[in-house]
Protein backbone atom coordinates (compact mmCIF):
# COMPACT_ATOMS: atom_id res chain seq x y z
CA UNK A 1 0.00 0.00 0.00
CA UNK A 2 1.28 3.55 -1.00
CA UNK A 3 1.07 5.83 2.16
CA UNK A 4 2.71 9.16 0.00
CA UNK A 5 0.51 11.74 0.07
CA UNK A 6 1.20 14.51 -2.33
CA UNK A 7 1.67 17.93 -0.06
CA UNK A 8 -1.00 20.97 -1.69
CA UNK A 9 0.55 22.82 -4.42
CA UNK A 10 2.43 25.87 -2.71
CA UNK A 11 1.97 29.28 -4.68
CA UNK A 12 3.74 32.28 -4.31
CA UNK A 13 2.84 35.89 -5.64
CA UNK A 14 4.11 39.14 -4.66
CA UNK A 15 1.97 42.76 -3.09
CA UNK A 16 3.11 46.19 -2.10
CA UNK A 17 4.30 44.12 1.45
CA UNK A 18 5.60 40.53 0.78
CA UNK A 19 5.81 37.24 -0.64
CA UNK A 20 2.56 35.45 -0.47
CA UNK A 21 2.67 31.97 -0.55
CA UNK A 22 0.33 29.65 0.43
CA UNK A 23 1.11 26.78 3.30
CA UNK A 24 1.83 23.73 2.21
CA UNK A 25 0.23 21.61 4.98
CA UNK A 26 -3.25 22.99 5.79
CA UNK A 27 -3.78 25.46 2.67
CA UNK A 28 -3.60 28.95 4.54
CA UNK A 29 -2.17 32.03 2.43
CA UNK A 30 0.84 33.69 4.42
CA UNK A 31 2.69 36.67 4.17
CA UNK A 32 6.49 36.92 4.19
CA UNK A 33 7.39 40.41 4.99
CA UNK A 34 10.41 42.22 2.64
CA UNK A 35 11.15 43.69 5.78
CA UNK A 36 12.61 40.41 7.57
CA UNK A 37 12.77 37.61 4.53
CA UNK A 38 15.90 36.18 6.55
CA UNK A 39 13.66 35.12 9.14
CA UNK A 40 12.34 31.86 9.56
CA UNK A 41 8.61 32.03 9.18
CA UNK A 42 5.86 29.67 10.26
CA UNK A 43 2.23 29.07 8.86
CA UNK A 44 0.01 31.62 11.04
CA UNK A 45 -2.43 28.43 10.82
CA UNK A 46 -0.90 25.33 11.44
CA UNK A 47 2.33 26.87 12.29
CA UNK A 48 4.18 24.44 9.95
CA UNK A 49 7.74 26.06 8.73
CA UNK A 50 7.40 28.24 5.64
CA UNK A 51 10.49 28.73 3.06
CA UNK A 52 10.87 31.19 -0.06
CA UNK A 53 10.04 30.17 -3.31
CA UNK A 54 13.53 28.59 -4.72
CA UNK A 55 12.41 29.94 -8.10
CA UNK A 56 12.56 33.50 -9.60
CA UNK A 57 9.07 35.16 -8.89
CA UNK A 58 7.40 37.32 -11.99
CA UNK A 59 6.88 41.14 -11.09
CA UNK A 60 3.32 42.16 -12.13
CA UNK A 61 3.40 45.61 -11.71
CA UNK A 62 5.88 48.40 -10.84
CA UNK A 63 4.54 49.49 -7.62
CA UNK A 64 5.08 45.75 -6.46
CA UNK A 65 8.82 45.97 -8.01
CA UNK A 66 9.50 49.40 -5.97
CA UNK A 67 7.75 47.80 -2.89
CA UNK A 68 10.22 44.47 -3.43
CA UNK A 69 13.65 46.12 -4.21
CA UNK A 70 13.49 48.90 -1.67
CA UNK A 71 12.16 46.58 1.64
CA UNK A 72 13.63 43.65 1.15
CA UNK A 73 16.43 42.82 3.61
CA UNK A 74 18.43 40.87 1.24
CA UNK A 75 19.64 41.55 -2.31
CA UNK A 76 17.24 41.30 -4.92
CA UNK A 77 18.42 40.36 -8.57
CA UNK A 78 15.91 41.06 -10.91
CA UNK A 79 15.98 39.93 -14.49
CA UNK A 80 14.86 41.97 -17.05
CA UNK A 81 13.63 39.54 -20.15
CA UNK A 82 11.20 39.59 -22.86
CA UNK A 83 9.34 36.07 -23.94
CA UNK A 84 10.59 36.21 -27.43
CA UNK A 85 14.14 36.74 -26.34
CA UNK A 86 16.29 33.75 -26.94
CA UNK A 87 19.15 34.98 -24.92
CA UNK A 88 16.57 35.38 -21.82
CA UNK A 89 15.34 31.79 -22.75
CA UNK A 90 18.41 30.16 -22.07
CA UNK A 91 19.34 31.93 -18.83
CA UNK A 92 16.04 30.93 -17.41
CA UNK A 93 17.30 27.47 -16.10
CA UNK A 94 20.54 28.90 -14.49
CA UNK A 95 18.77 31.67 -13.17
CA UNK A 96 16.24 29.08 -11.02
CA UNK A 97 19.70 27.08 -10.02
CA UNK A 98 20.85 30.80 -8.32
CA UNK A 99 17.26 31.21 -6.81
CA UNK A 100 17.63 27.70 -5.19
CA UNK A 101 20.90 28.27 -4.18
CA UNK A 102 20.01 31.92 -2.89
CA UNK A 103 17.22 31.18 -0.70
CA UNK A 104 16.79 33.35 2.56
CA UNK A 105 19.95 34.41 1.33
CA UNK A 106 18.91 36.87 -2.18
CA UNK A 107 15.58 36.78 -4.08
CA UNK A 108 15.32 36.45 -7.97
CA UNK A 109 13.01 38.31 -9.43
CA UNK A 110 11.77 38.58 -13.52
CA UNK A 111 10.26 41.80 -15.27
CA UNK A 112 8.87 41.70 -18.50
CA UNK A 113 9.80 44.18 -20.55
CA UNK A 114 6.60 43.52 -22.55
CA UNK A 115 4.15 43.76 -19.76
CA UNK A 116 6.35 46.29 -17.42
CA UNK A 117 7.80 48.63 -20.07
CA UNK A 118 8.12 51.66 -17.55
CA UNK A 119 10.51 49.82 -15.44
CA UNK A 120 12.58 49.17 -18.55
CA UNK A 121 12.52 53.06 -19.59
CA UNK A 122 13.23 53.78 -15.72
CA UNK A 123 15.96 51.44 -15.45
CA UNK A 124 17.30 52.09 -19.07
CA UNK A 125 17.64 48.78 -20.36
CA UNK A 126 18.01 48.82 -23.81
CA UNK A 127 19.59 45.27 -23.65
CA UNK A 128 17.77 41.61 -22.82
CA UNK A 129 18.18 39.66 -20.44
CA UNK A 130 19.98 42.55 -18.21
CA UNK A 131 20.06 41.82 -14.47
CA UNK A 132 20.36 44.32 -11.90
CA UNK A 133 21.10 43.85 -8.66
CA UNK A 134 19.59 45.55 -5.84
CA UNK A 135 20.35 46.70 -2.28
CA UNK A 136 18.12 48.59 -0.03
CA UNK A 137 16.49 50.42 -2.72
CA UNK A 138 19.55 50.98 -4.91
CA UNK A 139 21.29 49.39 -7.71
CA UNK A 140 24.21 48.25 -7.02
CA UNK A 141 25.50 46.43 -9.99
CA UNK A 142 24.28 45.34 -13.77
CA UNK A 143 24.93 42.60 -16.08
CA UNK A 144 23.69 42.73 -19.91
CA UNK A 145 23.69 39.03 -21.53
CA UNK A 146 23.09 35.53 -21.00
CA UNK A 147 25.29 34.15 -18.40
CA UNK A 148 25.81 30.36 -17.07
CA UNK A 149 25.02 30.34 -12.69
CA UNK A 150 28.73 30.27 -12.29
CA UNK A 151 29.01 33.66 -13.52
CA UNK A 152 26.10 35.19 -12.03
CA UNK A 153 26.67 33.51 -8.78
CA UNK A 154 30.72 35.57 -9.50
CA UNK A 155 28.56 38.64 -10.06
CA UNK A 156 26.26 38.66 -7.33
CA UNK A 157 29.21 37.81 -4.49
CA UNK A 158 30.62 40.92 -3.77
CA UNK A 159 26.70 42.33 -2.62
CA UNK A 160 26.50 39.14 -0.33
CA UNK A 161 26.75 39.82 3.77
CA UNK A 162 27.85 36.48 5.72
Amino acid sequence: MNTTQTAPAITFELDERGVLLTCPQCGKRNRLRYEGLKQTFHCGQCRAELHLRSEPIDVQSDLIFDAVTRRATIPVLADFWAPWCGPCKMVAPELRKIAAEGVGRWLVIKVNTEELPSLSHRFRVTAIPTMILFQNGLEEARQAGAMPAPAIRKFLEPWLRG
